[in-house]
């Protein structure tokens, strides 16, 4: 009879010195709701400056960092103001003539827009209540 030696399953020195970060976690699905619609240049004339509701325009890049920190903060606004404002994006990767006709030198760029006119402008990634209160000028 064979002895047949096993080996115990005990975790070796080197994978029990790695930190807990470093570990790999199993991946997970998040789905995103987005409460902003899309533009470009072939829509804008169209759903924002025919639009009889204001208008915030969140001008974006897909590369831009602040550009992403501040999309959440554009989609809840459109959510929670939904009756009384239209939210769209406009990519200005893809839609370069709107971007260029407003000026628009640093995103990410909020315009917001009222019978269509550009009113008020902000630029950067701001607190959600900055973006509220510039918003709540041009409701009524």
């Amino acid at each position: 009879m064979a002895l047949v030696a096993r080996r115990a399953a005990v975790p070796s020195a080197r994978s029990s010195a790695r930190p807990a970060f470093a570990r790999a976690a199993p991946r997970r699905s998040v789905v995103v709701r987005a409460e902003a619609g899309a533009v470009n240049d072939d829509t804008f004339k169209a759903v924002v400056l025919e639009s009889s509701v204001p208008v915030l325009v969140d001008f974006w890049a897909p590369w831009c960092g602040p550009c992403r920190i501040i999309a959440p903060v554009v989609d809840e606004i459109a959510g929670e103001y939904k009756d009384k404002l239209k939210c769209v994006k406009l990519n200005t990767d893809e839609s370069p003539n709107v971007a260029s006709e407003y000026g628009i030198r640093s995103i990410p760029t909020i315009m917001v827009f009222k019978g269509g006119k550009k009113c008020e402008t902000i630029i950067g990634a701001v607190p959600k209540a900055t973006i509220v209160q510039t918003v709540e000028k041009y409701l009524n």
